[in-house]
């Protein structure tokens, strides 16, 4: 472990596995939740993903069902997707939940789905006379233990017709989504008690208005949402787990344009990773086998599908294995004592303030096991009870 404690926090999508449902599915992130405040894990988050198959879509829901189901451990989102929703409706929908459970919440926030068709009609078609799968440009690195692969093109993502639908479905029609920072700003406003319509007619948010939560941004790049987040002396997640080849230049970004604030006087860094724990390091790589085909159905176009059981799944072609590769080499699966090192090489590479760790398995109590190892090996009990 690195030489300082830093807090582990979960973020979870309530996957749906191969012959399971989204009622299971949702009934063991409840679970999970439950058994994450009683490891020590710090925070809960859960993520916002549409027309896929994983429950997590009506992330603010069940944000709410899982405060209520659990009394210390913080809630959030990992991230609230801000081009799908109105600023009201996300200040309101978190300040019902604060009024019931107060202090508990994190609202993060992020701009996937911002842009309506942000990759254009063109992309929505399969490129003709070109490879199938594109080429990768750059080598991988490896920093002090940390694996940095080449950051992944999205020209190779193979159709992208389902996600322009997907956004399109998730906005009314015809409406435009404000500028990120315009957004950001809004929120900042109606929670702050100062939000003054276009017409100049002051606005209050009941609920809302006052609600103690803790804003987030959240990136993957060197952009906008890093560079946003230091402006404003927020704290920031960056998401290796998704990006691997981007997030540690993300957070370097978000340090540099870091400024003061009432949140905070210095910049404070989350960083994600992917987890497979088991007992030892055959049995989480045979738990883990089946991860590849589920990256490789997003990354196909299709969205993410039904967590695939790796008892019966053939292996990745040669050809799909490429697609993949970079989230296979950043995966952590091990043992506790081998993901522990990863993580520690993680957070020394990264000078992150906390981890988040995300894990998927076909069954749900390997998924219980796989936090539990990780949390006896992070000295998690310890930690609380000290």
């Amino acid at each position: 472990m690195s030489g300082r404690f830093v807090p582990l926090s979960i973020l979870d999508l309530s996957p749906i596995s191969a012959g399971s449902t989204a009622q299971q599915a949702l009934r063991n992130t409840v679970d999970l939740a439950q058994h994450a405040e009683q490891w020590g894990y710090h925070r809960y988050w859960l993520a916002e993903h549409h027309f896929v198959s994983v429950a997590s879509s009506s992330s603010i829901t069940l944000i709410g069902l899982v405060a209520a189901a659990t009394e210390r451990i913080r809630v959030g989102s990992a991230a609230v997707q801000v081009g799908h929703h109105t600023s009201a409706s996300i200040v309101e929908a978190f300040g019902t939940i604060d009024a019931l459970y107060p202090g508990r919440l994190d609202l993060g926030l992020g701009r996937s789905g911002h842009r309506r068709g942000q990759f254009g009609a063109e992309a929505a078609r399969p490129a003709r006379g070109k490879p199938v799968v594109g080429t990768v440009t750059g080598r991988t690195e490896i920093r002090d233990g940390v694996v940095v692969p080449p950051p992944f093109d999205p020209g190779r993502i193979l159709d992208r017709s389902k996600f322009i639908a997907s956004v399109g479905a998730l906005q009314q029609r015809g409406a435009q989504p404000l500028e990120f920072a315009e957004q950001i700003g809004e929120v900042r406003a109606l929670l702050a008690g100062t939000f003054v319509s276009p017409e100049g007619v002051a606005l209050h948010a009941v609920p809302g208005e006052g609600a103690q939560v803790r804003l987030w941004l959240f990136g993957s790049t060197a952009g906008e949402s890093a560079e946003l987040a230091g402006r404003l002396g927020l704290p920031f997640a960056a998401a290796y787990h998704v990006s691997p080849g981007t997030a540690l230049d993300a957070i370097e970004a978000y340090r540099a344009a870091f400024r003061p604030s009432a949140e905070l006087a210095e910049p404070y860094v989350v960083i994600s990773a992917d987890v497979v724990v088991a007992e030892d390091d055959a049995t989480a790589r045979r738990l883990a086998a089946s991860y590849g085909h589920w990256v490789h159905s997003i990354r196909s176009g299709a969205g993410a599908a039904d967590y695939p059981d790796p008892a019966t799944i053939a292996p990745l072609t040669a050809e799909q294995r490429r697609l993949v590769d970079d989230r296979l080499a950043t995966q952590f699966v091990g043992s506790p004592g081998t993901v522990v090192d990863r993580l520690s090489a993680l957070q020394r590479v990264s000078g992150a303030d906390e981890l988040l760790v995300t894990t998927i398995t076909h069954r749900h109590a390997d998924r219980l096991q796989s936090h539990r190892l990780l949390a006896e090996a992070w000295g998690l009990r310890a930690a609380r009870a000290a």
